[in-house]
């Protein structure tokens, strides 16, 4: 694919058609669901039996409800749907917890991860020397490993990136060093020099016999990308998929984005973290003020981890796991050692909340202060209670947050959350310049993570994502460091700040907190 002038126009002229092939699909979906809602009205109006025999189901939906696992938070705002439609609420419950779909997703990449067993190393020399040097850190890294399939790894370095224009620099070095293989996996893709850049590098590598995966969420067909995008990359030797395509059939499975960015070379370096493949993501164009990232590459044994997260996620839709001996750590991937790295996946599918229970982790054992920075403030019962006892028994927590949101909702939404955490003593700080995009939290000079992990629902609950955890990296100074230098860039919220808010967006986030954790 030429990544020209004339292509990047190319795609220009495509955006008229992206956007009437939304409006289609968004008016698809939006008939559907006004055929479901009439075809219930109008049964339930013509057969009292048959009112009275789904009623009965909107109670054994309750009662499934009140006693099955998982968040209680998700539970109450099922009610409110359920209250306004006794009937149809506790039937669309119902379909989409028994979603063959969903079901046969969770199935595959179960067994994919046990697939990927067969070649994960044995780490158990870092899992002992871990567990000497801090048990705490050793029971998360035995969670990790038995929950994940996450093991610890030592023989890693790791380098952070303060901003995407920093990290993008590097990504196209390490590409133009490729030989064997580039993985790409990212959730946004939209066109621009940046796209241009890494497509043009890609496109030279498969001519000389690069092997070149390109995999994005298929959101993108809604606002950034054509349908033909895979077909156009295949054309040019690079294997494209689009995850989940959006089309104009309803299916709660599309509200479970690949929201993951990694890129992996070689099985040599990986890259992860906020940053997407868009020019304001390394500010070259500016939408919302100056735009605040971080990310990271990894170089040594960890880059193992970001290979096999990435070809579950491929494997997914194949009908047979390939064989990864070819993409096993290569010999030559000693590096020095420095601390001890944890790459880890999340999955919307099982039963564990891995991204939470991490966040959970650091913030429960931080002994001297909890640093965050995050674009959205939605959080959970526990969430909450975890920062504001934090605060409450003498850390300092302090949350950094855009002070130009790119979401006007989600802005008002997290402002709700201001007064209690203010209150018990959480400091919160919003980024003067613009937006901050970071999913970083460091605790106590010795424990931080780094991802693709928001603190609200969509990322905890909704999406794939991935992260990294460090102990005891000399990186995690340098994370601290960046922290410290937003901070003096950022303005101080005070609870008299959220009492001078309009009372309209004060109301409208009360009232969107009561579906946040479905949104």
């Amino acid at each position: 694919m030429s990544t020209s002038t004339s292509e990047s126009g190319k795609f220009g002229r495509i955006k008229t058609a992206v956007y009437g092939r939304t409006i289609m699909i968004l008016m698809g979906v939006l008939a559907q669901l006004v055929l479901l809602l009439i075809g219930y009205w109008w049964l339930s109006s013509y057969s009292f039996w048959f009112y009275a025999f789904f009623l009965g189901i909107s109670v054994c939906v309750i009662l499934y409800m009140f006693n099955a696992g998982g968040n209680p938070d998700m539970r109450l705002s099922w009610m409110l749907p359920i209250a306004f439609f006794p009937v149809f609420g506790a039937i669309f419950y119902a379909t989409i917890v028994s979603l063959p779909g969903t079901k046969v997703m969770s199935e595959r990449l179960k067994l994919l991860s046990e697939h990927t067993k067969e070649y994960v190393r044995p780490r158990k020399e870092n899992w002992d020397r871990l567990r000497a040097e801090n048990p705490h850190m050793g029971r998360l890294a035995h969670y990790l490993e038995g929950c994940d399939n996450s093991p610890v790894y030592g023989n890693t370095r790791m380098k952070y990136y303060p901003l995407g224009d920093a990290q993008f620099v590097d990504m196209v070095k390490e590409l133009e060093n490729a030989t064997e293989y580039i993985f790409m996996e990212f959730f946004i893709v939209h066109e621009g020099r940046m796209l241009d850049t890494i497509l043009e590098i890609l496109k030279r590598k498969a001519g000389q016999g690069v092997e070149v995966r390109f995999m994005c969420d298929g959101t993108n067909v809604l606002w950034n990308l054509p349908n033909s995008f895979p077909k156009v990359l295949e054309k040019e030797g690079i294997r494209c998929k689009m995850f989940a395509p959006i089309r104009p059939v309803f299916s709660p499975h599309y509200n479970n984005r690949d929201h993951r960015k990694i890129l992996v070379i070689d099985g040599k370096v990986a890259f992860t973290g906020g940053i997407n493949l868009a020019d304001e993501y390394i500010n070259e164009k500016e939408r919302f003020g100056h735009w605040k990232d971080a990310g990271a590459m990894i170089k040594g044994d960890a880059v193992e981890r970001f290979t096999y997260m990435f070809l579950e996620m491929w494997d997914e839709s194949e009908e047979v796991p390939e064989q990864y001996e070819k993409y096993t750590l290569p010999e030559n991937a000693k590096v020095e050692e420095d601390g001890y790295l944890i790459p880890y996946s999340v999955s919307p599918l099982g039963p564990e909340r891995v991204g939470e229970r991490i966040y959970l982790d650091v913030i429960n054992t931080a002994h001297t202060y909890v640093h965050i920075m995050t674009p959205y403030l939605i959080l959970d019962y526990q969430m909450v209670m975890a920062l504001t006892y934090a605060a409450k028994r003498g850390v300092e927590v302090i949350i950094i947050m855009p002070h130009v949101p790119d979401k006007k909702y989600a802005f008002v939404l997290a402002k709700t959350y201001y007064n209690q955490l203010l209150e018990a003593g959480v400091r919160i700080c919003e980024y003067v310049p613009g937006f901050v995009h970071a999913k970083v939290f460091v605790s106590d000079d010795v424990k931080a993570v780094v991802g693709t992990v928001n603190l609200d629902y969509r990322s905890l609950y909704h999406h794939f994502e991935c992260g990294l955890v460090l102990y005891r990296n000399s990186q995690i100074a340098v994370m601290e460091r960046d922290i410290q230098d937003t901070l003096e860039k950022c303005m101080e919220v005070h609870i008299e700040d959220y009492k001078k808010l309009k009372l309209t967006d004060r109301m409208l986030g009360r009232i969107m907190r009561v579906v946040a954790p479905l949104m």
